[in-house]
């Protein structure tokens, strides 16, 4: 029961999920937003509240699934898988404001109009459903091929994960390394980047923006306007930190459907977010430092599995008590720098 996933007990959820997701996408581009516009804080926080009634929704019938009869070792894989679920998408959803920190970054450096930025938002999730899908079910399969034989440590037998040992040295250092970047990413040349350059090298790229449009003709030549290096931008962006928080779900559930559908749930409401941070970004100032002990506590979990479990409520315990402390931290002690960089996103 406990090793049974979601896919062998309801198949059919899948295309639920699938359908739930596509209605909602449509609905988001084609209806509500189908001329672009500038998001209004109003606008972002039903479309926060949206998706994340969703997601809770749905992490619902994540626990009624696995509850199937009512006895109590059935209820308790359901608590286990429910807050497997809980856990992966609040990490997701954490680490995913530190993403939406650079996406200002960028949409400054390029200066793209306010009323572009859903757009630009919107197909950067598409991408980011289709790589997403890749990196969790190809590393739940190559996590599963690399446990070692069962041997002796610390006078325990245990078998010890290659990739799960990788992924969790590599967690703690990047919390350790995030903890003291600060803002390093202020002066970065976001031209340059490998995103950016992909786009250059298929296309000739315009000096100015043509309204919404990805392409655009000058002088009978098709050409591509910044805003769809704008979009390559945001696509390598987010390969980027699903560096970081694809290792760190697996530290909590090896389900993939638990882990995409969670992880999905968490970007699709990226896009409200990223208009409730542009507008209080003074609440967030010291998230980055409670992402930083979050990727740590992750990582050590991974390293530790082998001789000590921790529970998924207990992992989500901390993760919450840790977000929820920094943005306290942050709305106590809010940093001057802060209120200048919105001065500047204004201009």
């Amino acid at each position: 029961m406990e090793h049974q996933s979601i896919l062998e007990l309801h198949p059919g959820l899948v295309w639920g999920f699938a359908v739930t997701v596509v209605i909602m996408l449509l609905l988001d581009l084609g209806v509500f937003n189908k001329k672009s516009h500038e998001v209004s804080s109003k606008e972002a926080t039903i479309w926060s509240i949206v998706w994340i009634s969703l997601s809770m929704i749905f992490s619902g019938v994540v626990y009624w699934v696995f509850n199937t009869d009512g006895s109590p070792e059935s209820h308790a894989v359901a608590v286990e898988k429910f807050t497997q679920y809980q856990a992966a998408y609040w990490i997701e959803k954490a680490l995913s404001v530190d993403n939406l920190f650079v996406f200002i970054l960028v949409f400054g450096f390029f200066k793209v109009p306010k009323y572009l930025h859903h757009k630009v938002l919107f197909w950067g999730i598409i991408g980011a459903l289709v790589f997403r899908a890749i990196f969790i079910f190809a590393g739940v399969g190559l996590i599963n091929l690399t446990y070692l034989p069962e041997m002796n440590i610390f006078g325990k037998a245990v078998q010890v994960n290659v990739v799960m040992t990788l992924f969790g040295l590599f967690l703690v250092y990047a919390g350790i390394k995030s903890w003291g970047d600060g803002d390093g990413d202020d002066d970065e040349d976001y031209s340059n980047t490998a995103g950016a350059r992909l786009i250059k090298n298929f296309w000739k790229v315009s000096d100015n923006y043509d309204g919404d449009k990805f392409f655009t003709v000058q002088n009978g030549i098709k050409m591509a306007t910044p805003l769809l290096v704008v979009v390559g931008v945001i696509e390598f962006t987010d390969v980027l930190f699903a560096v970081d928080s694809i290792p760190a779900i697996f530290a909590i559930s090896n389900d993939p459907f638990i882990l995409y559908t969670s992880n999905i749930f968490a970007i699709l409401g990226l896009r409200s977010l990223y208009f409730l941070l542009a507008n209080f970004i003074h609440m967030f100032s010291k998230l980055p430092y409670g992402l930083a002990i979050i990727l740590s506590f992750i990582g050590i979990k991974m390293l530790i599995a082998p001789w000590i479990h921790i529970p998924s409520p207990v992992s989500l315990g901390i993760v919450g008590g840790v977000l929820v402390l920094s943005v306290l931290i942050s709305i106590m002690f809010p940093e001057k720098e802060n209120e200048e960089k919105e001065k500047l996103e204004d201009q």
